[in-house]
Formats: C-alpha cells, structure tokens, sequence
C-alpha cells in the first residue's frame, strides 16, 4: 500500500461499514414497513421489518463489493465511490390495498430514510461546527487513509452515504426505485422494456459506477452539501 495510513484506513472502513449497515437497514425497512401499510404482509412475514442489519445484509452487495471498493479506491486517496445494495425487500403487490399509489410509496419509502438519516447528520454536522468543528474537518474525514476525528468520520460518512443512496435510487433505471415509480405512470407496452432492463440492470449500474457516470451525477450534489454546511 505504499504510503498509505493503514491503521486510518482501517478506522476509516470500519465507520463506513457501520454507517452503510445502517443506511441499508433503514431503506430496506422502509420498503417493508410501507408495503406492510399497504396490505403486504410478504416482508413482514420474513421479518424485514426491522433495523437489524442481519435482515438486510446481502454477504456480496453489502459487505464484500463496498469492502473491496472502499479499499481499492482508498489507494487513490479520494472520496470513495459507493457501490453496495442490501437485500432486496420481497413485496406482493397483488396485496395493496392500492396498486397505483402503493408502487409509488413503497419505492419512495427507502430513499425518504435515507433523506432523513441524511437530515440527522446534517444537523449533528451543524451543532458539531458550534463546538469547534469546521468544513474542513469533514472534508478531512472524506479522504479513507487521513487521520480524522472518528466522530467527523462517522457524520460524514451519515450525510455522504445517505445522500449517495438518495439520489442514485432515485434515478429512473431498473432496479433502482426511481425506474419503479416511473413504471406507475408509464403505459404497457413499455413495461416489458423495464422488465428486460431489470435483468441486467445490477451488472450495467456496476459498470456506470466504474466508468464514473454516477461521480459525475452526485457530484453536485456534494457540493451543495459542502456549500450548505458553510453556510
């Protein structure tokens, strides 16, 4: 690893680990918990309506692609790219009490906790800056291999990877939810394009990933963020 801090690259991957366990639970719990709401008692029945981390952890998704991905970009020195998912949340729309509005909440559900864990560290970033603690401290928790305020790290990593899976779920390719609520409201001859789609869709957001596609769209968003808490 050349150069690289070791032992903080190592304190840096565990909070990052932590934070996407909890980010994961609460979409997946979210999914269910609404589905649950509507009629569906599919998850409920499995026990996914939870936080327990063991319920929604997927061994490829949520633990050895995001470990080796952290790891691999941490050699870089940069922020590290988010690639993981966590179990998907089984649902039985036959059961919604209402089709329509049904799809559209349940897959909202998972990026509105993302939205509002992302909430929560924004504000506990804002008490922290009272307190002593400024951008640049978080900025520093963002590089993987610096030595950082754990506490720093953990809020980053709240409010990074939270907004990260807010605004990729969010986009309209299957599997993600964005593509689940604009199949709603699309007509059906076109749901056979999605259904194709979603087949491959993990292998070709994979792919997008690497290429830097989804950098380029979250981007922005970071920045906001950054210009948010300078505020």
């Amino acid at each position: 690893m050349g150069n690289v801090d070791v032992l903080s690259l190592v304190s840096h991957l565990v909070v990052y680990m932590v934070v996407l366990l909890l980010a994961v639970s609460c979409h997946e719990c979210g999914h269910a918990w609404v589905s649950y709401k509507f009629g569906d008692d599919t998850a409920y029945m499995l026990g996914r309506v939870t936080l327990n981390p063991a319920k929604h952890t997927d061994p490829i998704g949520t633990l050895l692609i995001p470990i080796v991905v952290f790891v691999l970009g941490s050699l870089g020195a940069g922020v590290v790219p988010l690639i993981g998912w966590g179990k998907p949340t089984p649902v039985n729309p036959r059961k919604w009490t209402n089709y329509r509005w049904g799809n559209v909440m349940v897959s909202v559900a998972g990026v509105l906790a993302n939205l509002i864990l992302l909430i929560i560290g924004f504000a506990i970033a804002k008490i922290m800056m009272t307190q002593g603690f400024g951008v640049n401290d978080f900025l520093r928790a963002a590089n993987p291999v610096a030595p950082s305020n754990p506490i720093a790290i953990f809020v980053w990593d709240l409010m990074f990877l939270n907004l990260s899976l807010f605004v990729f779920n969010l986009l309209p390719f299957p599997p993600l939810d964005g593509s689940k609520i604009l199949g709603t409201f699309l007509p059906p001859g076109a749901q056979p394009v999605l259904a194709l789609l979603e087949q491959y869709g993990y292998l070709v957001l994979i792919v997008l990933v690497y290429m830097g596609v989804f950098g380029l769209i979250i981007t922005p968003f970071l920045y906001g963020l950054i210009y948010l808490l300078s505020l």
